[in-house]
């Protein structure tokens, strides 16, 4: 029986659905983590850097050179190449669980700068009153550095999560299913314009939702 057998309710509970939750699954755990490891590389950069405040040239050159090799990668590109290392991650490189591994990789030294560059905005001055008070290299992270650049943060964030969105699309190459691979797998390769152009509509409004509260979040806290 083919697709056009079905209603296109009935494909949806059966293709669409399904697929529109493992995409949330992978933006979302990818998203997060990606944002954890993001936030421990862009602060050594930052404290590393000449003048930080702990001052390293070598660890800062290196992994300046690690964040720029890997963000220069096309996902595609770096998807099939790190599979050797998705396998000894997880013990696969297919699925959903396996498409983290590239997903995280990809996006994290994306969140790398965008923590970096939203560290260095916050005025000198202020870094400098906080040692002059005794305040820790802990403290001044938190309480000074992060807590100034909330709001910038914020809005590198949602840009790097509707970009990793549309890298999710991608991750069916490694049959991680969602909502790019099912608009092409049965959509476009089965000529269902019903099934390609209800996710296309998906996922604009996902991006706009994505886009909506980045931009609330923002003007709430600046």
């Amino acid at each position: 029986m083919t697709l056009n057998n079905y209603t296109f309710l009935q494909l949806c509970q059966m293709l669409i659905v399904p697929a529109f939750f493992a995409t949330l699954k992978m933006l979302v755990i990818s998203g997060i983590l990606s944002t954890i490891f993001g936030f421990i590389f862009g602060v050594i950069l930052v404290v590393t850097e000449k003048g930080g405040l702990c001052e390293n040239i070598v660890v800062n050159r290196i992994l300046d050179f690690l964040v720029n090799t890997i963000r220069s990668f096309p996902f595609i590109i770096l998807l099939i190449s790190i599979i050797p290392f998705t396998r000894l991650i997880v013990g696969t490189s297919i699925g959903e669980t396996a498409a983290l591994v590239p997903l995280t990789v990809a996006c994290s030294p994306f969140m790398a700068r965008i923590f970096q560059n939203s560290f260095k905005e916050v005025d000198p001055a202020l870094v400098e009153a906080a040692q002059s008070f005794g305040a820790s290299k802990v403290q001044i992270i938190v309480k000074v550095m992060l807590k100034e650049s909330v709001p910038s943060i914020i809005s590198g964030l949602c840009l790097a999560i509707i970009n990793l969105l549309g890298c999710t699309a991608m991750a069916g190459a490694v049959g991680a299913g969602g909502l790019g691979a099912t608009a092409l797998t049965y959509g476009y390769q089965n000529f269902n314009q019903e099934i390609m152009y209800s996710i296309c509509v998906i996922l604009i409004i996902l991006v706009a939702i994505i886009q909506y509260f980045g931009d609330w979040i923002y003007k709430k806290l600046k």
